[in-house]
């Protein structure tokens, strides 16, 4: 690993102008599981590292039923599985911070940091995609907002500016009669990246018998994490039942791009798009009608 200056900031000012004034030889560290194994293999390279766990904001974490969560871009993935009241509220992303790494990589790693390595195959971005969420930005120009779904451009490559940052996560509140869900396959039980991810959200009726929205996201399967938007459409309307949702599967693994490589075909991962769907919108409307069982 080639040496490199390490700057704390205690403002997201601070933390903006350091990085402005490097450009692109400066590196955000929000818990460095990704950004310290890719300095040292070389495949990123800084002269400055900035710390950004100590900026308050980028720590927070808070939750009403009125207003929604808002979480912090360093907020460590443990924070979220262990607060009851929010895994319970936001169970797809619950799901997502319980397997990003080990437990050991869940006291440091983050979402933000998730989706700011910008990973076709990242866990935690599809069940953003999925719950609508919106990043808010600051940077040299000030502040500005994007929608999770816009946010990654290309295999590791995302929307952020010279000098600009990850801020916060605002998720809207829970709707009544929602629920959502993440899985993802890969060939070992842990600690291994998605050969598909798949997150499902619906909201059904008052009697929980027919999908009044739905939302539908893949990782692993496209350049950048894809949302569904042709399935989620598809599925208004019609009843919560195991043969919407095998249907729904089949229309993704239509729907999808993948790649061929060491961890699946195109074939294996149009496969597993079909499967994991199906199995998300289960798992879902299950949440929605009041089940709390995990989803692993």
């Amino acid at each position: 690993m080639k040496d490199f200056e390490y700057q704390t900031a205690t403002t997201v000012d601070e933390a903006v102008s350091l990085l402005a004034a490097r450009g692109e030889r400066a590196r955000v560290l929000t818990g460095g599981t990704d950004l310290i194994v890719q300095l040292r293999e070389g495949l990123r390279e800084a002269d400055l590292v900035v710390d950004i766990k100590k900026i308050p904001e980028l720590m927070e974490l808070s939750y009403s039923p009125r207003s929604g969560l808002k979480l912090g871009a360093a907020v460590p993935c443990y924070r979220i599985y262990d607060d009851p009241e929010i895994s319970r509220a936001y169970a797809a992303l619950a799901d997502s911070a319980r397997i990003i790494g080990g437990w050991q990589i869940q006291s440091r790693a983050s979402i933000g940091g998730n989706l700011c390595n910008s990973s076709p195959a990242a866990d935690s971005i599809p069940s953003l995609i999925v719950y609508d969420v919106i990043c808010h930005l600051a940077g040299p120009q000030g502040r500005r907002t994007v929608r999770v779904a816009d946010f990654c451009t290309a295999p590791g490559r995302n929307v952020l500016g010279r000098g600009e940052i990850l801020a916060t996560l605002e998720f809207p509140p829970i709707k009544k009669n929602s629920g959502a869900s993440y899985l993802r396959f890969i060939p070992r039980n842990e600690m291994d990246i998605a050969v598909v991810g798949a997150a499902s959200w619906l909201q059904l009726d008052a009697a929980g018998e027919r999908i009044e929205k739905a939302r539908v996201a893949l990782a692993a399967v496209a350049p950048t994490p894809l949302p569904l938007t042709a399935v989620s459409e598809w599925l208004v309307g019609k009843p919560a039942t195991s043969e919407t949702f095998a249907a729904a599967g089949d229309m993704a693994s239509l729907a999808v791009k993948p790649i061929s490589d060491k961890r699946g075909t195109v074939e294996y991962r149009k496969h597993l798009s079909g499967v994991l769907t199906k199995r998300t919108l289960v798992i879902a409307a299950d949440r929605a009608r009041g089940a709390s069982a995990p989803a692993h």
